[in-house]
């Protein structure tokens, strides 16, 4: 059996933390447990790298930190806030204020502009439009994308329109942006590129990223590295 990892030690604040974390599914009556007894914090400012072979548990995992799903059992803490108890509504208003995602398909709005995509999360919140507007500029400016912010995802490749969907994220300045696989539905060249874009926006804005990942040389960008193996952390390292 593996015996979890010892995690190492930060002197940045921390900002999520999950204490014995499970997971279980029944298929056709059949127990099966997905994460055991997980044991995880996640520091500001920090970027993380989680791998493990498919079926592991990373994504699982990963939704749970974002609130995406439920425990079976367990304890999730945000700056000391238990975050399983809120109601649903509660839940949402947090994930729209506090955290970013980014996953292995962009989920852009064929129908909007680069533009439009980026700050429509803002006003989903009811922020002001210019200023939302003006924010996402920006941030399209930031990843690189200030002369393509009026074309359509369908006029754009996918390394660009992952890029769009990484200023999305960023949008409400969140403290903790999740990423499940961002490089996965790309090209090497094109992956490499917007890893080391997400370990430069890491670095610039301060903004923790908890990024799942099958590329462990892109992995090893980032401040710690965690492998799951079977629902359990087997290491737990800073690089």
């Amino acid at each position: 059996m593996n015996e979890p990892a010892s995690p190492p030690q930060s002197s940045r604040a921390p900002l999520l933390e999950i204490q014995d974390l499970h997971k279980t599914f029944y298929l056709e009556q059949q127990r099966v447990d997905i994460l055991k007894g997980i044991h995880l914090t996640i520091h500001r400012q920090e970027m993380i790298s989680i791998i493990g072979a498919s079926g592991a548990g990373k994504s699982t995992l990963l939704h749970i930190m974002g609130t995406l799903d439920k425990p079976t059992q367990g304890l999730l803490t945000y700056e000391g806030q238990q975050l399983l108890g809120m109601t649903e509504s509660a839940l949402a208003d947090f994930r729209n204020r506090r955290l970013g995602f980014v996953f292995q398909f962009h989920h852009l709005l064929p129908e909007f502009t680069a533009l439009e995509n980026t700050y429509l999360p803002a006003l989903i919140q009811r922020q002001p439009k210019d200023a939302s507007r003006e924010a996402a500029k920006a941030l399209l400016e930031e990843v690189g994308l200030s002369h393509r912010m009026h074309h359509k995802p369908g006029e754009l490749s996918g390394g660009e329109q992952q890029r769009i969907a990484v200023a999305r994220a960023l949008i409400r300045n969140p403290d903790l942006v999740l990423a499940d696989e961002p490089t996965g539905n790309l090209d090497s060249h094109t992956g490499d590129s917007l890893f080391t874009m997400l370990r430069n926006l890491n670095q610039r804005r301060g903004t923790a990223f908890v990024i799942v990942t099958h590329n462990e040389k892109l992995s090893a960008q980032s401040d710690r590295l965690i492998h799951l193996e079977d629902g359990v952390i087997t290491e737990d390292r800073a690089l």
